[in-house]
């Protein structure tokens, strides 16, 4: 089968550019700015004292993320949340959240929440799945300062990255920008925590229906992207 030309020129198992600035906020105790290609999230890791009431009087704090977009993230301004997430909103976040909590070898980190809020401040698909790639080291990093500066075990186990992969006009793409993204005929996103192990697997038939086979191809793409962020990431904390 002959790959259609992408927009971006890429081979169908090439990442777009991908880069990680470490402490890109001085305020936060981690943050992470990536830039998948179009893809822009800044990415925050804030520890606060106190944990959810269901928690309370267990010693063990908790994770949750939040997840926004600038208005002019994309090509036509998208109108604040306002009155509270919406409902994509809301499922991205939640994903987010469950991404990196695999993120921690234990909650044993005292009656603490780490915050991670992942605010997309351009848009070119792949925001939720670079949210989770940036937001693993902007939490690495908040799980040192954690260890640092509040004497608890460095509750941090293992990174964790995501990304997407498609079938777009029959052909199995990794990485899908919001050109392939909009066309695809199956979209799936793809969360891992080292070295193998997944939290999480999206596939959807957008257009279509998908077989076993198309399936197992996507994830084998899906998996080498994810090497190579971690590799990414690595290089970034300095591993």
């Amino acid at each position: 089968m002959v790959t259609a030309p992408r927009p971006d020129g890429r081979a169908p198992d090439a990442l777009r550019p991908v880069t990680l600035e470490r402490s890109a906020n001085p305020y936060a105790e981690g943050s992470c700015l990536i830039r998948m290609g179009g893809t822009l999230v800044l990415c925050t890791a804030t520890v606060e004292e106190g944990a959810p009431g269901w928690r309370k009087g267990s010693g063990k704090g908790w994770l949750t993320a939040e997840y926004a977009m600038l208005p002019r993230a994309t090509t036509e301004r998208t109108p604040r949340e306002r009155q509270g997430p919406g409902g994509r909103t809301h499922e991205i976040q939640r994903l987010i959240g469950r991404s990196l909590r695999a993120a921690l070898a234990t909650m044993e980190f005292g009656e603490r929440t780490i915050r991670v809020d992942c605010d997309v401040l351009q848009a070119d698909g792949g925001t939720r799945t670079a949210a989770i790639t940036g937001g693993a080291v902007a939490l690495a990093d908040a799980c040192a300062w954690l260890a640092h500066e509040r004497g608890v075990t460095n509750p941090f186990g293992r990174l964790v990255a995501a990304v997407s992969a498609g079938v777009v006009k029959g052909s199995p793409l990794l990485d899908l920008c919001y050109a392939e993204d909009r066309d695809a005929d199956v979209d799936a996103n793809v969360v891992v925590a080292a070295p193998d192990q997944y939290v999480e697997v999206q596939g959807t038939g957008e257009q279509g229906t998908f077989s076993r086979p198309e399936l197992e191809r996507l994830l084998a793409l899906a998996d080498a992207g994810i090497r190579s962020l971690f590799d990414v990431q690595r290089r970034t904390l300095g591993w």
